[in-house]
């Protein structure tokens, strides 16, 4: 279930494990781009320039996809609110960009139009490669999947247009279901159900926070 894969060092690959990842990155600081290593990053989002407070209005304006999970799969955000309207702006589209990709999956769609919507190119090209480790062996996701611990940092890069989000999954109530055998699989019993993850934001153009590259580390986090 964990959102994308890390190197075996970190997690055993078997043929059966419900979970499979996507190979993308090698716990954290991995990926195409890592947010502990941008530079400005935990110095703070800096004052509102005339472009960022214009970018803000826009992104208030964009029409954002529609996204709908079915019951067999509740996915839930816990504390994903900040007092900070940036910091919020942030964990939003996050929180949309996550429910995209688990849709997909749902939906069988590797090119969900609702997943590149909130995702870079670079970021675009991992999470089809997280979609097709599902789709590929023709599974999908059901059970509960909680969000939580998410902690938000806006890089001071000058524009305004880059953070980091740390957040964490439990997935001990999570598994795959063959879509053909009906056959359901958890995680391998031994492994720990908490992931944490990494993800790199870049704003677009419509103001839009759009993931750019994530890492997990199984075993990072504990609820």
């Amino acid at each position: 279930m964990a959102r994308r894969a890390l190197s075996v060092t970190v997690v055993t690959f078997t043929a059966t494990a419900a979970l499979l990842l996507a190979g993308c990155g090698g716990g954290w600081g991995g990926g195409d781009s890592s947010a502990g290593d941008i530079k400005g990053a935990g110095s703070g989002a800096g004052s509102a320039s005339p472009s960022a407070s214009a970018s803000a209005s826009a992104a208030s304006q964009v029409t954002r996809p529609v996204i709908t999970l079915p019951s067999s799969f509740q996915l839930t955000f816990e504390s994903w609110t900040s007092s900070d309207a940036k910091e919020q702006a942030v964990l939003d589209d996050a929180k949309e960009e996550l429910r995209a990709g688990y849709a997909a999956i749902i939906a069988n769609d590797p090119d969900s139009e609702a997943l590149a919507f909130y995702d870079t190119e670079n970021g675009r090209s991992q999470s089809s490669r997280w979609i097709k480790s599902y789709t590929d062996k023709n599974v999908t996701v059901i059970g509960k999947l909680p969000a939580f611990d998410p902690k938000v940092t806006l890089v001071d890069s000058g524009d305004g247009r880059t953070a980091s989000l740390r957040y964490c999954t439990d997935e001990s109530k999570a598994y795959t279901k063959n879509r053909k055998t009906g056959a359901v699989v958890g995680n391998p019993e031994g492994t720990a159900p908490e992931v944490g993850y990494l993800v790199t934001l870049r704003k677009s153009a419509q103001g839009v926070w759009q993931n750019d590259s994530v890492t997990a580390k199984r075993g990072e986090c504990a609820q």
